[in-house]
């Protein structure tokens, strides 16, 4: 019987050393602003998921797919949810900031794990919800152009699949005592929001820059979520 219990205490041991996490989530901290702060213990989005994928394996090797953790649980349970409320929709994740925040070029903010940017959905010639190009050639999509039309070659913007995934977003926040500080999207584009499903919780809820930003945001809608901060 001796042996049996140095054998179990053994094979916990193991357990716990290979495993220290099991059981605990890591929760972060984020200190100053998005545009002057950084972050403590911050984790990185999954890769993908039944309706979303993430715009670079390339960009999540080095390091730029990470968030704090409550933004992380807010974005994972939006397309959760929109997986029943859009099941015939995909969405893609871009830039968010580095593990322990602090500057992030070219991004003027995503320096304390509150930012992040989503790539524009879209839809294809034949109406199917598809995810932008997103690699070297063409800045991993940041240098993609939409007209006034919110057209792209054979894509066009689907405005529905963007309000439902922000309303999502903002649903999530508030479940968990959170909220969204701001929304950046070309405020030329902006109108085409309103005139669908969602755009009276918009008009009610979602602060949108109104204010052309140094960047265009077209291909990409910016989200800071609002997390207290030390």
């Amino acid at each position: 019987m001796l042996i049996n219990r140095r054998y179990l205490s053994f094979i916990l041991s193991v357990f716990c050393l290979l495993f220290p996490l099991a059981g605990t989530a890591q929760q972060s901290t984020c200190h100053g602003t998005t545009s002057n702060g950084h972050l403590a213990n911050g984790v990185q989005l999954p890769s993908d998921g039944v309706n979303f994928i993430g715009y670079s394996l390339i960009a999540r090797w080095a390091g730029r797919t990470y968030v704090h953790s409550a933004v992380r649980d807010i974005i994972v349970a939006s397309y959760q949810s929109l997986e029943a409320e859009q099941p015939d929709k995909v969405y893609q994740y871009a830039e968010t900031g580095f593990e322990s925040g602090g500057q992030f070029k070219p991004h003027k903010t995503h320096r304390n794990g509150l930012s992040v940017d989503f790539m524009t959905p879209v839809v294809d010639a034949e109406g199917r919800s598809v995810h932008l190009p997103t690699h070297l050639l063409n800045k991993f999509g940041y240098s993609i152009e939409f007209d006034g039309n919110g057209q792209y070659q054979d894509k066009h913007i689907d405005y529905t699949a963007m309000a439902a995934h922000i309303v999502a977003l903002h649903r999530e926040a508030t479940r968990r005592g959170y909220d969204l500080w701001r929304v950046i999207f070309d405020p030329t584009l902006q109108p085409a929001l309103y005139d669908t499903p969602y755009g009276q919780y918009l008009k009610q809820h979602i602060r949108f820059s109104t204010r052309r930003s140094w960047v265009r945001h077209d291909e990409h809608y910016h989200v800071d979520f609002a997390v207290p901060c030390q």
